[in-house]
């Protein structure tokens, strides 16, 4: 059955169980069910405010609410550690103008807009720069050091794409410091109720209730989430007044990502179950330059930064190459690098290029970028005196969650903040060091819009438990990780930097035969992390392919070549 026919019978298929005189849903991992009449136990919890994600969006959310409603309860549910995010592994810095003098909000937008391909909305690129510079003071004001020189003025870098230099860093642990400031900072408050290991399963809406919801139903609401506690391998009913996903990006859909193996698509996967609208999930940036290890994922990040200071693309032969392709040559924006990365490699049959920094001051390397030093060192690479194998990976997702100017989703009392997101800024191809600038920006955004409402909205007590009667644990593991495979493998050889429709009709097919497998599973077995994410990436995969077959053209990040120009009609794809 196609995947877009299955999601409906899976999602959609209502029955009823009569229990005294009433009907009631009876739902079995979230699928209804006329067999099963039996709800275990589920404790419950309520919050006022639920922040799905522990990484820079979702701490500024919940510092900035517990600031300003000390009386309100803000819970987080992070499936790993709290610093265990995507921001922990942000290496080169924030993008931001707070230098007039050197720099302008006006370069700052025309720079954003360029690199986005004609799909940026101006007035979201016009809100994040000209916000941005008090929202990167607060964080310091919180305690998030980056890094100044002799006089005691800001060092800032400069990466691809950028006109000028406006990169804000801490060495190359930027989004290392910036999380550890914000979980500091969110310890210091009382009402911030932070828990690790707890895996969110699904929203929960009126289709939890009984009720038919599709893409069409108006006033979707959002009363709070089903979760599973880890460690006590119990699933949890949180009820909330605002949920807000922060939950970060997608890149274990690939086999080659700078992202952590938490990156899986959680919150983009249960916003669209939940019939939120998705946007541009087609453009996944790819970094040009991961340290290439063969078999070793998720792959190291070499920022954009050290190109920033005057590194060097060299292929198998030593030629620099990048002057060939774009006349700002290293310093292209990274869809431009990536594609150019792609073709050297293809052309000479190699897995990786170079990075030449031997010609790089060693005192300035080191004191800028010692993460990437010591990590090269330690692969036996002195980068002073040999040149860095280098390869594009999996890095950042540019579509999304869509999302209004105040990051409200499409969902009632549902907000979107984060890579998760997708707010406008970004159109079809991401300016470096722009992500954690957004972050900070669209978190005090939906902090403010909540709070116009926060006081009028009650919790939903007729939201049922949540049954798992009749799961019984999965006799074989492989069914599980050999799907996991099957996804990554497909989504890299399919659905990479270059694409084609053939590709992309292979991809669809077997993402369908795999959500089918999987969905099958997921009703019968025992809920775990280990399944819900290969469900999850499944699905992020499928909203991946389905939104690049629907783009007919070439642009930002999607590259397709049986449709090498761009098209006259700007679109969004929106699922």
């Amino acid at each position: 059955m196609p995947l877009r026919a299955c999601l409906q019978r899976c999602t959609f298929r209502l029955h009823f169980t009569i229990l005294n005189s009433c009907i009631t849903p009876n739902f079995v991992n979230g699928f209804c069910n006329t067999e099963a009449v039996f709800s275990y136990h589920i404790n419950m919890l309520k919050t006022d405010f639920l922040v799905i994600g522990s990484g820079i969006a979702g701490l500024t959310f919940a510092v900035k609410t517990a600031r300003r409603f000390p009386d309100k309860t803000i819970t987080i549910l992070t499936k790993a550690n709290t610093d265990e995010t995507n921001t922990k592994y942000a290496q080169g810095g924030i993008a931001v103008v707070n230098d007039l003098e050197k720099d302008s909000f006006e370069k700052h937008i025309e720079d954003t807009l360029v690199a986005g391909d004609g799909l940026c909305n101006r007035d979201i690129v016009e809100i994040v720069v000209k916000e941005g510079p008090e929202r990167v003071n607060e964080i310091i004001d919180w305690g998030a050091r980056f890094d100044k020189d002799a006089e005691g003025d800001y060092m800032r870098g400069k990466e691809g794409g950028h006109s000028a230099f406006r990169i804000l860093h801490h060495k190359d642990i930027t989004g290392f410091e910036i999380e550890r400031a914000l979980v500091e900072e969110a310890k210091r408050h009382a009402n911030i109720q932070i828990h690790n290991h707890w895996f969110v399963l699904d929203l929960i809406t009126q289709h939890h209730m009984g009720m038919l919801v599709t893409k069409s139903t108006p006033d979707i609401e959002c009363y709070g989430v089903y979760a599973l506690n880890t460690q006590n391998h119990k699933i949890e009913k949180i009820l909330s007044k605002i949920t807000v996903l922060a939950a970060g990006g997608v890149g274990q859909v690939y086999r080659t990502t700078t992202n952590p193996k938490i990156a899986t698509g959680d919150g983009i996967a249960m916003a669209y179950r939940a019939k939120a609208r998705i946007e541009n999930m087609e453009f996944i940036q790819f970094h040009p330059t991961a340290l290439y290890e063969a078999g070793v994922s998720p792959s190291f990040l070499i920022t954009e930064a050290v190109r920033g200071d005057g590194g060097i693309l060299r292929n198998k032969q030593g030629d620099a190459f990048m002057a060939s392709y774009d006349a700002r040559a290293d310093l292209a924006p990274r869809d431009v690098v990536a594609r150019a990365i792609d073709s050297e490699m293809k052309r000479s049959g190699t897995e990786h290029v170079y990075l030449d920094c031997r010609h790089m001051d060693a005192e300035k390397f080191k004191a800028h970028f010692p993460n990437i030093y010591a990590k090269c060192k330690s692969i036996g690479i002195d980068v002073m005196e040999q040149m860095i194998p280098v390869a594009p990976a999996a890095h950042y997702c540019c579509g999304g969650i869509k999302t209004n100017e105040q990051g409200r989703t499409s969902i009632q009392n549902l907000y979107a903040c984060g890579e998760c997101a997708s707010t406008g800024l970004h159109g079809a191809n991401r300016l470096a060091s722009n992500s954690l600038l957004e972050a900070l920006v669209f978190a005090h955004r939906c902090v403010e819009d909540a709070a116009n409402h926060i006081d009028a909205l009650t919790y939903n007590d007729a939201i049922p438990d949540w049954n798992a009667s009749g799961t019984t644990d999965p006799q074989e593991m492989i069914l599980i990780t050999q799907s996991l495979k099957e996804v990554q493998q497909v989504m890299s050889d399919y659905v990479g930097i270059v694409r084609n429709d053939v590709r992309l009709h292979r991809a669809m097919s077997r993402m369908d035969l795999l959500h089918c497998e999987t969905e099958e599973l997921y009703k019968t077995a025992t809920v775990s992390p280990q399944l819900c994410e290969v469900r999850n990436l499944i699905t992020t995969g499928y909203l991946i392919v389905k939104s690049a077959q629907f783009r007919k053209e070439s642009r930002g990040l999607h590259y397709n070549t049986d449709y090498p120009a761009k098209s006259s009609l700007l679109q969004n794809i929106v699922l």
